[in-house]
């Protein structure tokens, strides 16, 4: 007769378990998606230090000295898999933003490298980082005069890598055509809410 498993044993492969789907997701993660349908947007990038946003230039170059609702500031985010690493494109000169073993940021037609993909970090104070993917420890950040600083020089907590997401001047947030505002309907009282209202005015 085989002896019954012990309450330990299922803790065991239920924690085994739970690893590996740890582990799976993960991996995944880390795995540029080219199955999925990718999740745009369209925005603007606010740097903290500078006051300005984020521009992707024809020159290809990139820094965080526009206005609000200059042509070059408006940035379209593509996501990269199901989680939060993205693609940022300027929408005026269709290059990416990307990252080189320098830590320099420029500016790339093809934007497919991990070299171009950034991991969006949402911190405590309602900022977001946005952390490169082949250099992990290095982020997108910009000095108080909107110049690119160096990858090698930044951490998380740093002011330069923090930015707010904002809407393109101008532009609206996009609603589903399927759903409408909502509207405030009078329905009539019945009996039983005629009684309840009256006796809470009492």
């Amino acid at each position: 007769m085989r002896p019954i498993p012990s309450r330990l044993s299922y803790l065991f492969l239920h924690l085994f378990a739970f690893c590996y789907y740890a582990q799976h997701v993960s991996e995944q993660s880390k795995v540029t998606d080219l199955k999925s349908r990718r999740l745009i947007r369209i925005y603007q990038l606010y740097s903290r230090t500078s006051g300005k946003h984020v521009q992707v230039l024809p020159n290809k170059k990139i820094n965080a000295m526009a206005d609000d609702g200059d042509v070059h500031a408006k940035l379209i985010v593509e996501t990269d898999t199901f989680g939060s690493r993205v693609r940022i494109k300027g929408a005026e000169t269709g290059f990416y933003i990307c990252m080189n073993k320098r830590g320099k940021l420029i500016g790339k037609k093809n934007g497919q490298g991990r070299d171009c993909i950034f991991t969006e970090i949402v911190l405590e104070n309602n900022y977001t980082a946005l952390r490169n993917a082949r250099y992990e420890n290095w982020y997108m950040a910009f000095t108080r005069r909107g110049r690119p600083r160096k990858g090698s020089q930044t951490r998380q907590h740093q002011r330069e890598v923090h930015f707010m997401k904002r809407l393109p001047k101008g532009q609206q947030p996009a609603h589903s055509s399927h759903h409408r505002p909502f509207d405030f309907i009078q329905y009539p009282f019945s009996q039983r809410t005629k009684r309840t209202r009256y006796s809470s005015e009492r």
